[in-house]
C-alpha cells in the first residue's frame, strides 16, 4: 500500500495530507483514499511571550546565572543543572530551547560543541519595565540604609564607651 505524505508550513499551522491509495480485496476496485488535516500546533513559546513567563521558571533562572559568568557549552550547562534539579538531559535541553526562542541567549556552534550566551537586550526590556516599580524599593532601601548605618553608630558610641569605662577600671 504506496503511502505519500505532504507536509505544508504557514506561519505555525501545519497542514497534513495523506494520500493512501489502497486496492481493496473485495471486487478488486482501486480507490483512492484521501485526508486532509489541519493540526494548529502552536509553537513552544509564541513570538509575544512575557519575559517573566520565560523567567519564572528557577531551572531557567539559573541557566542565566550560569550563563552571565560567560559562554558555556551546552553539555556543561546540562550537566550543572542536572545535578543541581535532579532533571534529564532533554529537559534542560528544552530549557534551553526555551531562552533562545525567547531571545534571552544565543547559540554558536563551534565544531560538534554548541556555545551558550547571554542576550542583554530581553534582560534591557525587563529592566525598563521594572524602571516605574524602582522608586517602591528604593525608599525602602535608603531607609533601610540609613537605620543600618544608624544602628552602627549606635555600637561604635557604645563600644567607645565601654572601652573607656573599663580601661578606667582596669588602672
Amino acid at each position: 500500500m504506496p503511502r505519500r505524505r505532504h507536509t505544508q508550513r504557514d506561519n505555525g499551522a501545519h497542514t497534513v495530507t495523506l494520500l493512501n491509495t489502497a486496492r481493496r480485496a473485495a471486487g478488486g476496485r482501486t480507490g483512492a483514499n484521501h485526508l486532509s488535516v489541519d493540526l494548529y500546533k502552536q509553537p513552544l513559546h509564541p513570538v509575544g511571550v512575557h519575559a517573566f513567563d520565560v523567567l519564572g521558571d528557577p531551572v531557567r533562572r539559573r541557566i542565566l546565572e550560569l550563563l552571565a559568568d560567560g559562554e558555556q557549552t551546552s553539555g556543561a550547562v546540562c550537566g550543572l543543572i542536572q545535578a543541581e534539579f535532579g532533571i534529564s538531559q532533554p529537559a534542560v535541553s528544552q530549557h534551553l530551547r526555551v531562552l533562545r526562542e525567547a531571545g534571552f541567549t544565543s547559540v554558536r556552534a563551534e565544531g560538534p560543541r554548541r556555545l551558550y550566551a547571554v542576550d542583554a537586550a530581553p534582560l534591557r526590556e525587563v529592566d525598563t519595565w521594572l524602571e516605574q516599580f524602582r522608586g517602591l524599593w528604593e525608599q525602602r532601601l535608603d531607609a533601610l540604609g540609613t537605620e543600618l548605618a544608624r544602628g552602627r553608630r549606635e555600637r561604635r558610641r557604645k563600644n567607645a564607651g565601654t572601652d573607656t569605662d573599663s580601661g578606667g577600671k582596669e588602672q
